[in-house]
């Protein structure tokens, strides 16, 4: 009993406060205003008051005794004073050489004053892009061709300080202004452009792959030229330092004959000759047997 008693008391205070608040909000008590927003109060035609402050508002110390009825013969319009942003795509200009371009330009814009936004214009955000578009169209159009693709900031400026004036009038104010794109619309211009980058870039793969071959062809050749000249001078100075080393080894004859005994040993061990070994005083029956044996390979008799 005690949950179920707690749990209808909590239902039944929360539809008591919002009855409560309701009713004092529709008799015009209080109002809560949102950051970023502004309460217009209109009763019998007239505009009775704006608030544009965030917070709680006691309407009566506003509007007296109209608070009362404000809202049953009146009507309280919220305006959004957030800032907002739009992007126009590609819009139609030609450069002074008759280039068809389109221009991509991005825009913010905020409400100054609620009650021009809301009496003086019945469509304020599609008067301004409409204003904005042909702003672009009437003072970006034949601009040189290199102007236009460069200089975006001064483009910017240019119209954001032609549309300005005329939004003010509507209650907006225009922030910032930018050129976003700026392209060709043509595609068969498009393709011809591609086309002449395509070779442009080949002529220039081509030379810079022409100069590599030449410049690896020259440092080979001349590594080649410098390797057959040292090559030259190493076979004619060999002759010298052989003869040499073997005028130096004649004069001690026990040496020369060491080396000259290995040298034959080193070229018989090199040789595919088969080597077979006999004794000193060996019978020719045992010769002839190896020799037919060996099939006429030479025998050397040590």
């Amino acid at each position: 009993m005690f949950i179920s008693t707690v749990v209808i008391v909590f239902f039944l205070m929360f539809f008591i406060e919002w009855l409560v608040f309701g009713l004092l909000r529709a008799f015009g008590v209080y109002t809560i205003v949102k950051e970023g927003y502004c309460h217009v109060y209109i009763l019998f035609g007239r505009v009775l008051t704006t608030i544009s402050e965030p917070g709680l508002h006691w309407l009566w110390f506003k509007l007296g005794w109209r608070a009362l009825i404000v809202h049953w013969f009146g009507q309280c319009k919220v305006v959004d004073l957030r800032l907002d942003q739009q992007y126009l795509r590609s819009q139609p200009v030609n450069s002074e050489e008759g280039a068809p371009m389109g221009i991509g330009i991005w825009y913010e814009m905020y409400v100054s004053d609620p009650i021009a936004f809301l009496f003086r214009n019945a469509d304020p955000c599609g008067s301004l892009a409409a204003s904005v578009s042909n702003a672009t169209v009437r003072c970006l159009s034949n601009m040189p061709l290199q102007e236009m693709l460069e200089n975006r900031h001064a483009m910017s400026r240019i119209v954001r300080e032609e549309v300005t004036q005329q939004s003010q009038e509507w209650g907006y104010r225009l922030g910032s202004v930018y050129i976003r794109k700026v392209h060709f619309r043509d595609m068969e211009m498009i393709r011809q452009i591609e086309s002449k980058v395509v070779n442009r870039l080949r002529q220039v793969t081509s030379a810079i792959r022409q100069d590599g071959a030449n410049r690896v062809n020259v440092i080979t050749s001349t590594a080649d030229r410098q390797a057959a000249i040292e090559f030259a001078r190493a076979a004619a100075i060999r002759p010298a330092i052989v003869g040499a080393a073997l005028q130096a080894i004649g004069k001690e004859p026990a040496v020369a004959r060491a080396l000259f005994d290995i040298l034959e040993t080193e070229q018989i061990c090199e040789g595919k000759a088969s080597l077979a070994l006999l004794p000193q005083h060996s019978d020719m029956l045992l010769k002839n047997l190896l020799l037919a044996e060996q099939d006429e390979q030479p025998v050397l008799k040590g």
